[in-house]
Parts: structure tokens; sequence; C-alpha cells
């Protein structure tokens, strides 16, 4: 087998994909916050033409448990790989070396990448990395993937890669079993590049990955295999006592190689990372950085660049002439209203994208790519764990939550991080009901940051409420029981201004190329169903839900028919008309919008991940009860304040 690959191996969030950018010069998206890989990337290296550099999703630990690390496992298994390159935290060393342990045992040549180590550095940290290099048996390169610092010694000593000298011996009784498996494997399911020993701890530990590899390679003598570890297990030789062997020698190397400042003191940054998580000054913290991205999307955003864009550039100067030159050019009439008529392609579809839209999703990729840069977001999840509770789920299910108000098609891949299938389910249904990506969340922060802080308040506390709701029900009707929080609580940074603009100009990118042809779509059809008469018959069918049970103007029903191509179509449905809406009006119709059904995009993933009749059920449950939610919300905010 020809070796063309390496691999970039790491515990979650310690550089990997920053690093793989600076390796290839591809670019993948990179966050302060764990989770953002969670698939195989893969792309040419700089430093060789004749190697492909990938890029694993963060591992936790190995032997793998969530999806995620099960993809870095398929990686290692199946990969031609040359090397790998170890991406550790160097102020959190211990962790680092405990998945060192592993690797040594795999036997795969490495070089080990001490990244952060500025951080370690400004935190009174230093590893020594000759002493650590010398204890592994392999390169070991200070790096700072962030500054570009590191990268050309790493290169260079990438030819210089060794399989790792093993950090530990098991207790007796573990060596023997692992002795007696590693015997076996090698006999009938030798691996082209791993050590049999390491892929008999893997099994040993329950590794799914290795399981099926196992299974698969050694046929009928997978049975003995089974029955070998069943009988290490009742001698004593379980995952856990394992992995408390490993954690153990990790931090005894840890303290060897690291040395600490006395003189050291808590870093600003550190400081500013526990006061977001302090059980008290944690939420008005919350309550400031919402209402600082109010003003800056909702009144900013969608107050004053929507009114340069819609009321001057395209209000004076563009409408006027692009209709102006298709009356005075275009004779055939069903052609000009397609172009600019009232569902015209132009004074309807590209003005909706482009004048309402794209400023205000702009602002909020800005602020959105600011808070994650920043590490704030990892810090919800801590926040949202004891509520989470509630809802048979731990604080990382607020991750792809999150990802979520970005894009949640992709943030229901990302659900792959969770440990189990109930929690997958649980938080892909919670996304699909109640989570806005972003052109639509933009537009119900545009749309209600225009009538008042406390009209998007509202709309908050009905999007928690319906969230908590919808959970604590799905979480008793599914089986299963919740599993504990685990998860990296990286350091609170200042943001990269560069990382923070690639992630906006890399976000808007995709709004042009995949959003603005689906609002040209949803324009079209709504110009057939205009032109065939339907979408008037459709309007006064729908009149005694959206006009009776929702309380909205009747032209209303058409953002609900928009709202079936894409919700941030039928949101920005509702925001044309806000000028005809009172409060209470917009308050209703953009918390039913928000819960009304998920966009085509985000139900083909829904189905690839959960199958068509969990996605369908999905479906049946949804736009009943978002209407049911928008009418019940009219009822008490009718009779909190009156007719509005």
């Amino acid at each position: 087998m020809t070796l063309t690959a390496i691999a970039l191996v790491g515990n979650p969030n310690v550089g990997k994909s920053v690093l793989f950018h600076r390796l290839t010069g591809a670019y993948v998206n990179v966050s302060n916050y764990p989770g953002t890989t969670v698939e195989v990337a893969r792309a040419p290296a700089r430093f060789d033409a004749g190697v492909d550099l990938i890029d694993t999703p963060g591992v936790l630990t190995l032997p793998a448990r969530s999806d995620d690390e099960r993809a870095t496992m398929r990686a290692l298994l199946h990969e031609p790989l040359r090397a790998v390159i170890q991406v550790g935290d160097a102020k959190n060393l211990r962790r680092s070396l405990t998945l060192t342990a592993l690797l040594a045992d795999l036997g795969l040549p490495t070089v080990v990448a001490l990244n952060m180590h500025d951080e370690a550095g400004a935190r009174g940290m230093t590893v020594d990395a000759s002493a650590l290099s010398a204890a592994l048996g392999a390169p070991v390169v200070p790096t700072v993937a962030t500054g570009g610092e590191g990268i050309a010694q790493l290169t260079h000593h990438l030819p210089l890669a060794r399989s790792l000298l093993p950090l530990l011996h098991y207790d007796a009784a573990a060596e023997a079993a692992i002795a007696d498996l590693t015997a076996r494997i090698a006999a009938v399911a030798p691996h082209p590049r791993l050590a049999a020993r390491g892929l008999a701890i893997l099994y040993l530990g329950q590794d799914k990955e290795v399981e099926a590899w196992l299974q698969e390679t050694a046929g009928e003598a997978y049975a003995a295999l089974t029955a070998q570890r069943e009988a290490a297990h009742a001698r004593g030789a379980t995952p856990a006592a394992l992995a408390h062997e490993r954690g153990e020698a990790a931090g005894t190397l840890a303290a060897r190689v690291t040395a600490r400042s006395a003189q050291s003191s808590p870093l600003l940054a550190h400081r500013i990372g526990q006061l977001v998580i302090h059980r008290v000054w944690a939420w008005p913290i919350l309550l400031a950085v919402l209402f600082v991205v109010y003003e800056f999307v909702g009144v900013f955003g969608a107050g004053t660049l929507v009114g340069l864009l819609e009321e001057n550039l395209f209000g004076e100067h563009l409408n006027p002439a692009i209709t102006g030159f298709v009356q005075q050019y275009i004779q055939i009439g069903w052609l000009a209203d397609l172009l600019v008529g009232q569902y015209g392609l132009w004074t309807m579809g590209m003005t909706y994208a482009l004048a309402l839209i794209l400023p205000i999703v702009t602002t909020f990729f800005i602020a959105f790519g600011l808070l994650e840069d920043s590490g704030y977001f990892a810090r919800l999840s801590v926040l949202a764990n004891r509520l989470f509770k509630l809802i048979g789920l731990n604080g990382r299910a607020v991750l792809p939550m999150v990802l979520g108000l970005g894009c949640v098609t992709m943030a229901t891949l990302t659900t792959r991080i969770l440990h189990s299938p109930r929690e997958r389910l649980i938080t892909i249904f919670l996304m699909a009901l109640a989570i806005p990506c972003s052109a639509q969340l933009g537009v119900v922060l545009g749309l209600l940051g225009a009538v008042s802080f406390s009209a998007l308040l509202i709309w908050v506390v009905s999007m928690v409420a319906v969230l908590m709701l919808a959970g604590f029900l799905a979480a008793k009707l599914i089986p299963g029981r919740r599993i504990p929080l685990v998860t990296e609580m990286p350091p609170i940074r200042l943001p990269l201004a560069g990382n923070v603009a690639k992630k906006t100009v890399g976000r808007l990118k995709w709004y042009l190329v995949e959003v603005i042809p689906l609002f040209l779509l949803g324009t079209l059809i709504m110009f057939i169903l205009d032109r065939v008469g339907a979408l008037p018959a459709i309007i006064s069918a729908g009149e005694p839900l959206v006009s009776g049970w929702l309380g909205l103007p009747k032209e209303a029903s058409a953002a609900f028919v928009m709202g079936f191509l894409r919700r941030d179509f039928g949101a920005t449905g509702l925001f044309a008309l806000s000028s005809q809406l009172t409060p209470i009006q917009a308050v209703v119709g953009m918390v039913t919008i928000t819960l009304f059904v998920p966009c085509i995009a985000s139900m083909m993933v829904i189905v690839k991940e959960q199958g068509l009749k969990i996605a369908a059920a999905m479906l049946a449950f949804i736009i009943p009860f978002a209407f049911l939610v928008g009418g019940l919300l009219n009822l008490l905010l009718h009779a909190v304040w009156g007719p509005a």
C-alpha cells in the first residue's frame, strides 16, 4: 500500500483546523468552541505535492464514543497514513498525553505539534519540549497555529516522524489480557499499519469502529476474540480501569516536563471566562451580549442599512430605473410582470434578497463570528447544562443549536458530536422546530427591533418556552437516559479580525450562491400561483386561520405560502408587511413563522440523519403546533394589553 496521507489528530479545540489551513491553504470552519469539525476534511499539503493532509474531528478520548470520534477512528483504520500529527494543547498537557498514550500503542509514526504554547506561557506554564520529545521518542514542536509560529519547524520534522515510545504498562492482569488479545489479533486480523497491541487495547475499551473492523477481518475467529474480551473484563481489565491508568501515566509525564511560575497571576481573559459562567454574573452578561447584538443587527443592520438600501438605493434609484427599462423594451405583459410586477423576480425576489436580507445577515454574520471566535459560545454549554436537564440533554447540545443560528442544515450534521442516538434525535427535533437560521433570525431582529426591545424579548421568551416544553415532552416520550456533560472549555480570546472576516465572507458567499436562487424560485412560484388564481384562493382559504386565529392581516397568508420553501423567505414576506402590522401582530407573526416548517435543505438532511419516517413525523407535528402556539400567544397578548 502506498502511504499518501498525514492525519491531524487531537482533542477538540486544540487548533487542528487552523493548522490544517496553514499546512494546506484550504479553509475549513474554524471556531473557538468544540465540535466545529464533524467530518474528515482533506486537501493537498503545501510542503509535499504527493501528500494529502486530513483534518479529523476532535476526540475527547479513544476508544471512540460519539460519531465524530468514530470518524477519527475510521480515518486511523482505513486511510493510507504515512504519519500522524498529534495537535496537543500546551496548557492542558495531561489531557493531550492521555490521547498520546493510545497513539503510542497503535504504532503510527507521529510528530507532536504542541500548540498554544503562547497561552500556556501567559498562564505561567512552560513545557520542556526537548524533555517531552525524549520521553516520547519522537519530535515535539511548539506551535502557535493562529500566528503561524512553528509551522516551518513542524514541516521540517515530519520526515523524522517516529513511532512513539509507550507511556505506560498497565497492571499485571490487564497486561496479560492485552498480550493474549494482541497475539490473537496479530494471527487472525493483522492490520497493515496499526500495531496489534493498540487494536487490542481499543477492543478492550469497546471501540465500535475497531469492533466492526475486527469482525469483518477476523471472520469466524471473531467469536473467540469476543470471549477473550469478556474474560478480560471479568478479571478487571475494564474500559474504565484502562482509561484511569492512561490518565495517571499522562499526568505523571505532564508534571515532569511542565514548570509553573510562582509569580503567575490569572489572566484577564481567564477572569472574564470565569465571570461568564458565574452563577450570578453570567446572566447579566448574557443579557448585555444579547442587547449589543440587538443594537448592531436589529437597529444598525435592519434599521440604518436596510433604510439606505431599500428606501434610498432600491426605492429611489434601482427599482424605478429597472421598471422603466422593462416596461419600455418588453411589450409582453406577463413577462414584464414576471420581472417587475408585484411578484417580480427583481421587484420582489432580488429586492427582498439584497435590500432587505443582505444587510441584516451581514451584520448578523459579523456578530456571530465575533462571539464564536471569542470562546463565549462554548460557555453557553455550561450555562445551559442545568436547564437542559429538564429536556433530557446536557449542555453540549447547545453547541449544535448555536451553530443552527448560522445554518440549521449544517448544524443538523454537527449533532454527531452528541453521544447517543436519543440526544441527537431530540436535538434535531428542537432545531427543526424552534431554532431560526441566520437569514430568518436577521429578519426577526429587523422587524421586532424596529418595534421595540420588549417585542424582541417576548419573541425570545416564547422561543425558549417552546424549546423547553417540546424538549420536555420529547425527553419523556423517547426512551433512554441523559448523559452527563463532558466538554472542552476553550479560553476566552480576543477574536481575530482575519478569521472573522473569512467566515463572514464565506457565509455571505453561501447566502449569495444558495439562498438567492431559492428566493427567486419562491418568487416564481408566487407569480405562477397568482397568475393562475391559486394565490388569492389560498389567501382566502387561510383567512380564518391567519386572520381569525392568529389575528394577522389576510395578506400574511402569502408569507406562510412562501415559508414552505424557506422559513426566512416567509419571514421576509412578513417584514414587507411591517407597516401594516401592529406590535402584537408583529410578535405573533414572527413567533409563528419561526416555528413553521424547516427549509427544504434542512428536511433533506433530517431525512439523511434520521430517516424518512421520523422526518415526516416531525413535519406533521411542527406545522399544527406552530399555529397553535401563535394563536395562543395572540390571545394572551390581547388579554394582557387589550386591542392594539
